[in-house]
């Protein structure tokens, strides 16, 4: 078995730089390039998830603690920098009622949302208003004369 491991044709991945087994490449690269970046400082191949840490504890110029607190943008809870960004992205996906239209809103957009609030309903309410397509009718009802 080794020797056919040894034997394998393989490719090299231009997102990570390893060598992988051709059989397995295509599989490989789309996982790679979706999970794995490379960190601009070291070269080195790291989840993507993990990046922001990475940066903060082997590459970052100590002038701000990577441990310092910071508010929530969205709930003002008080979190670590390291874990804030995460935080945020799930506070941000929650959703709340808007009293004016009804409608959820996503956290995150709250602040744009009266811009767009009520929007969606005036162009219903001008779509009802528009007289009716002779050719929707005729699509809907083949056998009305017109």
């Amino acid at each position: 078995m080794a020797e056919f491991l040894n034997d394998q044709d393989t490719r090299l991945c231009d997102n990570c730089k390893k060598e992988i087994p051709v059989f397995n490449f295509t599989i490989h690269e789309i996982h790679c390039q979706r999970n794995i970046g490379m960190c601009p400082v070291c070269k080195e191949p790291f989840p993507k998830s993990d990046m922001e840490t990475h940066m903060a504890t082997e590459h970052c110029q100590v002038t701000e603690c990577p441990l310092r607190l910071a508010l929530c943008q969205h709930c003002d809870l008080e979190l670590s920098v390291l874990k804030l960004k995460g935080h945020e992205d799930y506070c941000g996906a929650r959703t709340e009622l808007c009293g004016t239209c009804g409608r959820n809103v996503l956290v995150k957009d709250l602040k744009t949302h009266p811009e767009v609030c009520g929007r969606e309903v005036e162009e219903k309410r001008a779509e009802a208003a528009m007289p009716p397509n002779i050719l929707t009718f005729s699509r809907l009802w083949p056998f009305c004369v017109f």
